[in-house]
C-alpha cells in the first residue's frame, strides 16, 4: 500500500498516456492540439459568411433598403462605422476615393452603428458622400459584430473574407486598389 501511495502520480500518467496511444478520438484531439494545425472545415468556418450570417436587414439612407445577403455576388467591402467615431471619420474621404474608382466592381455597405438617422444624413450631406450608407434593421450575427470602430471586411464573391480591418485605414492606396483588381478579375 505504501508502494502505491508514493507511486500514484506515475500510475495516473501512465493510464493518460495509454489512453492517449489506445483511444483514437484522445489520440486525434492530442495530436491536433499539439500540431496546433487548425482542420480545413475550421479554417473555412472562420474565414466564409454564410447567407444566415449576411441576413441582415439594412434601411437605406441614402439608397434604397435592401438586405445584405443580396449583394452578394460581387466583392463587397462591408464597414462598421459611426458618426461619433474620429477613426472612421478620418478613414470616409478615403472610402469615398475608393468608391468612386471601384463601384463599378465592388459592392459598398457602410452600416452606421450607434447613431441616429437624421445624424448620419447631416454628416454624409455636409461632406458629399455618396458610398451606400445604410442602419441594420436586424440583430448582427457575432461572427461580424465588430468589437472595434470602424471595422471593414473586403468579402469575395463566394462570401469568403478576403480581409478585416480592425481600425482606420487608407483604402484609396495603390495596394488596396490592386489587391482589388486583382479578387474582381
Amino acid at each position: 500500500m505504501n508502494f502505491l501511495k508514493k507511486n500514484i502520480v506515475y500510475f495516473v500518467l501512465l493510464i493518460v498516456l495509454l489512453a492517449v496511444m489506445l483511444i483514437k478520438p484522445v489520440r486525434d484531439f492530442v495530436t491536433e492540439q499539439m500540431a496546433m494545425s487548425p482542420t480545413v472545415e475550421k479554417v473555412n468556418n472562420e474565414t466564409m459568411l454564410s447567407d444566415d450570417v449576411l441576413n441582415i436587414d439594412l434601411k437605406g439612407i441614402n439608397t434604397t433598403s435592401t438586405n445584405l445577403k443580396s449583394l452578394r455576388g460581387k466583392v463587397l467591402l462591408l464597414n462598421f462605422w459611426g458618426t461619433w467615431c474620429p477613426p472612421c471619420r478620418t478613414e470616409w474621404p478615403t472610402i469615398q476615393k475608393l468608391y468612386d474608382l471601384k463601384k463599378d466592381k465592388v459592392e459598398f455597405a457602410l452600416i452606421a452603428m450607434q447613431d441616429k438617422e437624421e445624424d448620419v444624413k447631416k454628416f454624409l450631406k455636409e461632406n458629399n458622400y455618396t458610398v451606400p450608407v445604410y442602419i441594420a434593421e436586424s440583430p448582427l450575427d457575432p461572427k461580424i459584430l465588430p468589437s472595434a470602430f470602424p471595422t471593414t471586411y473586403l468579402i469575395g464573391k463566394d462570401g469568403r473574407i478576403l480581409k478585416k480591418e480592425d481600425s482606420s485605414m487608407d483604402w484609396s492606396k495603390d495596394s488596396i486598389l490592386e489587391f482589388i483588381d486583382n479578387v474582381t478579375k
